[in-house]
């Protein structure tokens, strides 16, 4: 709860730095690692380039994934990809809603099985480290998987703590190249301007359409920036300093140590 005496334009600036440092930190951890230009050859769809309470969630829909999806999705497969982001949206102002009484263990819980269900977890654990996942062992890319999703669950259950009246608004989706699909959408949040959340999705094979990117603000791609910043770490100090990393984040979260302006 914030303070009874805190102004309208102190409690509107606080929201905007809340709602970039959360949708922004949900998929890059700050480890003070220098950029690095993204020159890895993992392959990957393209993407902009960067500039336990409560009431358990509803069952996000997954249409099957249809084996050999062309190149360009239609239009049927880009409404099914929306559905999804769609889905997303509703978990979270939901647990927003009831953030308070559930606390963190409660937000993690309840947001564990969504985005687990609804992101691509083990495509964007390995994208995250470009060429560095050739490099490591089955024992390392397990754990990675296992952290990352962790981190991700994490970054919402550690953030989304309070409601104001925000909504999300889906505005069109477009099916894109590499059978993947943009789905265009908005945060709108009182006294404020619309922040624009764009999501990348790509149908896994048996299990529907997957969130693999977001692109904050309309272009910034958090898959990029992940796979630079953690491509960094490990070209510096190796594997093990990442998952060091990862999990320092994530004990941060879960005690409240993260402030609103963290990335």
């Amino acid at each position: 709860m914030r303070a009874a005496g805190e102004s309208r334009s102190r409690r509107a600036r606080r929201w905007r730095a809340r709602s970039v440092g959360v949708l922004a930190a949900a998929w890059a951890v700050s480890i003070a690692a220098p950029p690095l230009a993204h020159s890895d050859s993992a392959e990957m769809p393209p993407t902009a380039p960067p500039g336990t309470a409560g009431a358990q969630p509803p069952a996000p829909p997954q249409p099957a994934a249809a084996p050999n999806a062309p190149d360009v999705p239609d239009a049927q497969q880009a409404a099914d990809a929306t559905r999804v982001v769609e889905a997303l949206h509703e978990n979270l102002i939901r647990v927003m809603k009831d953030a308070q009484a559930l606390g963190y263990e409660g937000r993690f819980a309840q947001l564990d099985p969504v985005i687990h269900e609804l992101f691509d977890i083990p495509f964007m654990a390995e994208k995250s480290i470009g060429r560095h996942w050739k490099t490591v062992d089955d024992e390392s890319r397990a754990r990675l998987r296992a952290t990352f999703g962790r981190f991700t669950v994490a970054n919402y259950a550690g953030r989304f703590t309070d409601y104001s009246g925000q909504r999300f608004e889906t505005l069109r989706e477009e099916a894109s190249k590499h059978g993947t699909v943009l789905v265009y959408s908005r945060l709108v949040s009182p006294d404020r301007e619309p922040m624009e959340l764009n999501y990348r999705l790509r149908p896994a094979a048996g299990s529907g359409w997957k969130i693999i990117d977001v692109l904050l603000n309309g272009t910034v791609s958090e898959l990029a920036l992940r796979r630079s910043e953690y491509s960094a770490l490990i070209q510096r100090e190796g594997f093990p300093a990442l998952m060091t990393a990862l999990d320092r984040r994530i004990d941060d979260l879960a005690r409240g140590a993260v402030t609103d302006q963290s990335s």
